[in-house]
């Protein structure tokens, strides 16, 4: 729970963005991994490097009560300026109520990565989102 609350706080003030498919909300944002303190890095197994970046999405379902967050079936893929392609491999995360999916990517300093997201839940939701997001080392 400490990492969504942390992520939420972080969200504000650095790259999560949102989009709205229907009734569902998807919050996605990608980040150092150097922006994790070690231990939550540890807890989560994300390698924790100046070359390393992070992805977290949400998704939140707004035709239920409170909104909840809710699994869907995700995959994606990260492609650098050199159009080298970077399979995302996604967990899922479990903390009470809380549902995300966290995966890595590889970067070097100032590099822009652009990312394709495909999320699907059941027959109700199957959506792509591209986005980028510029990293830089420490």
């Amino acid at each position: 729970m400490f990492i969504v609350l942390w992520l939420a706080a972080v969200s504000i003030a650095y790259a999560e963005q949102k989009l709205q498919v229907g009734h569902y909300d998807i919050h996605y944002m990608a980040l150092p991994s150097t922006f994790l303190t070690p231990a939550i890095a540890h807890n989560y197994g994300i390698d924790r490097s100046p070359y390393t970046g992070f992805l977290n999405v949400v998704v939140q379902d707004r035709n239920q009560p409170g909104s909840p967050m809710i699994a869907v079936e995700i995959s994606g893929i990260a492609t650098n300026i050199l159009d080298a392609r970077f399979k995302l491999k996604f967990r899922e995360i479990r903390e009470g109520h809380s549902v995300y999916y966290l995966a890595e990517c590889p970067y070097r300093d100032t590099e822009e990565i652009r990312f394709k997201l495909v999320i699907r839940n059941k027959n109700d939701l199957n959506t792509t989102i591209d986005f980028s997001q510029k990293f830089f080392n420490d």
